[in-house]
């Protein structure tokens, strides 16, 4: 899977995902390694999301993973959470807000 595949996957995931409005604002960063290697962005706000090929300077977490193991939590096979538990995921930042990624 390439860089762009990766990306595209989680906007078209995102497009189907519904987000409280009482999330706020919440910007998550993934430094991908591996296949697909590059990093990208997700913004929940006022609940909308945007996904973004850039990296988030300002943002609230960022998430270091494989595409695959990213894959995995976009298709709802795994919990963010779970994968950070498990050591799966690193994340840099409150692993709480891990509960907002949620893929539909």
């Amino acid at each position: 899977m390439t860089y762009e595949e990766l990306v595209e996957s989680a906007r078209v995931a995102t497009k189907k995902t519904q987000v409280s409005k009482a999330v706020g604002h919440m910007a998550y960063q993934f430094n991908i390694k591996g296949e697909g290697e590059g990093a990208f962005y997700i913004e929940i706000d006022e609940g909308k999301i945007n996904v973004e090929p850039y990296e988030y300077y300002d943002r609230d977490v960022l998430v270091v993973t494989s595409a695959d193991m990213l894959m995995n939590i976009i298709k709802g096979r795994i919990r963010a959470l779970d994968a950070y538990a498990n050591g799966q995921i690193m994340v840099y930042g409150d692993p709480r807000n891990l509960e907002y990624l949620m893929f539909s």
